[in-house]
């Protein structure tokens, strides 16, 4: 473990209680490209985990080597293992992994724009009021209700949510992952969330893994990273001296000070 992944006050995860365990994977694109670098992380059972860093750290990769959608991109996990239940299953495909429980809900709200809503309105009381609406004419919002709500028609007992926050009004944002808490704590649905708002994500999170291009660099529970003197300044715009903008944290000093 790095010093920077020593900062984190609280331990990892018990991977004896890992609900989905990632172990030391390397993803490689068009057999020359390395875009994940040996990245580890646990999902226990029951639980929000987030996967925080900027665009391009390696999050949506790191989502879709788990659920096995890399090879329709030209890419593979050529080292490391994912299990989930105890399970191994990297070499799993897709609707294998779903039939197990694992759905992906994919960044940018993808839907079937020519059908109506999908009828899941305990959690998406909002949907039922757009049930007869093509889905491809909705808001931001409702289209993310939306696939949550797809993917929640094969009961998942873990889903994939990649960058719920895209695009979104702030007080949709705030919807969107109460609806996530909700589902977590009625449902008992773990969730593992790539997210760049670093903010809202460890307010909901359990736990929190920081990607950086392509690695690990920081881990720990989602309350202490908030308090984090790395994260806010990084990531949050803050420091002890106050906030800063976005230009001013964005520097070599950042990756010099986490992988010493």
């Amino acid at each position: 473990m790095t010093a920077a992944r020593d900062t984190a006050t609280t331990a990892a995860p018990d991977v004896a209680k890992s609900y989905l365990s990632v172990n030391n994977i390397e993803v490689i694109y068009d057999h020359v490209i390395l875009v994940l670098k040996g990245v580890s992380l646990e999902v226990p059972q029951g639980r929000i985990v987030a996967l925080l860093g900027a665009n391009g750290a390696g999050k949506t990769t790191t989502l879709k080597a788990i659920s096995n959608l890399l090879r329709a991109e030209r890419g593979d996990v050529t080292k490391g293992t994912i299990e989930f239940k105890g399970r191994r299953v990297d070499r799993l495909t897709p609707n294998e992994l779903v039939k197990l429980g694992i759905c992906q809900v994919m960044e940018g709200r993808h839907g079937f724009r020519h059908l109506t809503v999908e009828k899941v309105y305990s959690y998406f009381p909002r949907l039922k009021q757009r049930r007869t609406s093509l889905a491809g004419y909705t808001s931001g919002g409702e289209q993310q209700m939306t696939a949550v709500g797809r993917a929640l028609m094969a009961q998942p007992s873990m889903i994939l949510l990649d960058e719920p926050s895209m695009g979104l009004a702030p007080q949709i944002v705030e919807e969107i992952f109460e609806i996530v808490r909700d589902l977590n704590q009625k449902e008992k649905v773990s969730f593992l969330l790539a997210e760049q708002n670093t903010n809202v994500a460890l307010r909901f999170a359990d736990y929190g893994y920081i990607l950086e291009n392509g690695r690990v660099v920081m881990d720990g529970a989602a309350a202490d990273l908030a308090q984090n003197e790395d994260v806010k300044e990084f990531y949050l715009g803050l420091s002890t001296a106050g906030r800063k903008s976005f230009r001013d944290v964005k520097h070599y000093r950042r990756r010099k000070r986490w992988l010493a």
